[in-house]
């Protein structure tokens, strides 16, 4: 997977793409897809550990613990009809967020980059497959995956299951949303798009161990993440008003 770390240029986080997700956040449902940026500085292998900054109150963010998919082929301007011809496979990722930075970012109507992308705030799966381009990437080769938008996703905090979803419950489908970011940005070999995130996002503290889970209809796991929480030195300090 460190090839995979190297290799991407940009991750493009789609926000509020599950109902239930807008609900428990006391959100509004967006008209059309929305999106924010974080760094590739961000990412952890499977096995790592989640650093969390004095006074940060961390949030998981399942199907971020979502649903990741690799751009395989440049594009600009990508129509629907298009789309899968851009992405090489799929992966799992947890898009961690600094909840109470971004709430007092948020209510001052600042930009929230901050709580989006600290150094191991975003998580990404194990899958061993490999495809061969100028450089390895790490992930599950699109023909692996018979159909995107009908796998299951779980994310489990010291054993006990916080988030249990489905993709099939995008507000806004993958070639959606390709669709929407290529017509404001080039999409890249190398990035990685996350899908958005399912209900039941909380908080990890130091100590935590989260295990997530992405399965087809049948059972059958296509990849898997396992991460430690613990309290990072030095850096960031959180203080609050």
């Amino acid at each position: 997977m460190a090839s995979f770390v190297r290799s991407g240029k940009k991750i493009v986080a789609i926000g509020r793409n599950y109902a239930e997700h807008i609900k428990e956040l006391s959100n509004t449902a967006p008209k059309e897809p929305f999106f924010f940026l974080k760094p590739t500085t961000s990412y952890l292998t499977s096995g790592g550990q989640v650093e969390i900054p004095s006074g940060i109150l961390a949030h998981h963010e399942g199907n971020s613990f979502e649903l990741g998919l690799i751009i395989g082929k440049r594009g600009r301007d990508i129509s629907q009809a298009n789309a899968e011809a851009h992405i090489a496979g799929y992966t799992l990722a947890v898009d961690m967020t600094a909840r109470n930075l971004q709430d007092r970012a948020k209510k001052s109507g600042l930009p929230w980059s901050a709580a989006k992308g600290f150094d191991t705030f975003t998580p990404i799966g194990s899958v061993n497959y490999v495809r061969k381009y100028s450089y390895s990437l790490s992930f599950i080769p699109k023909e692996n995956v018979l159909d995107p938008h009908n796998l299951r996703l779980s994310l489990k905090i010291n054993g006990a299951f916080k988030q249990n979803g489905t993709t099939a419950d995008m507000i806004f489908r993958i070639p959606r949303l390709i669709e929407h970011i290529s017509s404001i940005m080039t999409l890249e070999e190398g990035d990685l798009v996350l899908t958005g995130t399912p209900s039941g996002v909380g908080p990890i503290t130091a100590g935590d161990k989260v295990e997530c889970l992405l399965a087809d209809p049948s059972g059958t796991e296509l990849d898997s993440l396992i991460f430690t929480a613990v309290d990072r030195q030095g850096g960031y300090q959180f203080k609050s008003e």
